[in-house]
């Protein structure tokens, strides 16, 4: 097994619509402190999307898309909201089995999650402040450009999208670190395959500047991990733009 190419063949249990759904319910709530420890969410909400929430000094609107059990929107509201920012919180995942955990979850009135996905968004005029994604870009394949695009249209202000930085060390970290909470679920051997296909920085780098370049600007924000910014391209407030709450679940 080599870490030096991606693995793009490889697949996760959890994609399978055949899984196991007690060992995907399992993993999936269990995300909320894999996320914790590895994800890096910390360190991103507080270099980068606290400041651009508290300068916009009026009540914000924040997207994740793509968020499985809904467990970094609950993590990024809670603090939000230590903070003072008066953020609506909306995480849409077109996959029923993850929207099932994500609106089982005991959620404030501020964060909504919806079954959807980014293009359906953009269909509707939507457009947010900020719009995240936490793990999604190492899934896409050939649909990485559009997800892109989307996702800026979806933003009149930053755009963010962490992964993992596929490496030896974060591999062999991640194996021994992961096996306390993994029984269970399928989170040892999806969160290996999930390293394998990850993009280093610089795979990274070239893919975002070949989609659109000079766009993106590709940091290693925390151990072992990517973040992807852009700016959004929508209009801003009061401009066009579409200010809507978007549907609960």
């Amino acid at each position: 097994m080599s870490l030096a190419v991606r693995d793009i063949e490889l697949e996760e249990l959890m994609d399978d619509p055949a899984c196991d759904p007690r060992r995907l319910r399992a993993t999936l709530r269990r995300f909320g402190t894999i996320n914790r420890l590895f994800s890096g969410w910390g360190f991103a909400y507080r270099a980068r999307l606290a400041p651009h929430l508290a300068a916009l000094g009026r009540p914000a609107r924040v997207l994740d898309l793509g968020s499985g059990g809904g467990d970094l929107v609950l993590r990024l509201a809670r603090l939000a909201a230590k903070d003072g920012l008066d953020v609506t919180w909306s995480g849409v995942d077109p996959d029923p089995r993850s929207h099932e955990v994500a609106i089982g979850r005991d959620a404030p009135s501020n964060v909504r999650f919806r079954l959807a996905d980014a293009a359906t968004l953009v269909a509707e005029g939507d457009t947010f402040d900020a719009v995240l994604s936490n793990h999604v870009l190492h899934h896409l394949g050939e649909n990485t450009a559009t997800f892109l695009s989307q996702s800026r249209a979806l933003s009149h202000g930053l755009v963010l999208h962490g992964d993992i930085a596929r490496g030896r060390m974060p591999y062999v970290l991640y194996a021994v670190a992961v096996t306390p909470f993994a029984p269970g679920t399928f989170l040892r051997t999806d969160g290996l395959r999930s390293i394998r296909r990850s993009y280093t920085h610089d795979e990274l780098r070239r893919l975002l500047d070949c989609a659109e370049p000079g766009a993106w600007d590709v940091t290693g924000h925390a151990p072992f991990r990517l973040l992807a910014a852009a700016p959004g391209l929508a209009p801003a407030p009061g401009h066009g733009a579409a200010r809507r709450e978007s549907p609960g679940a």
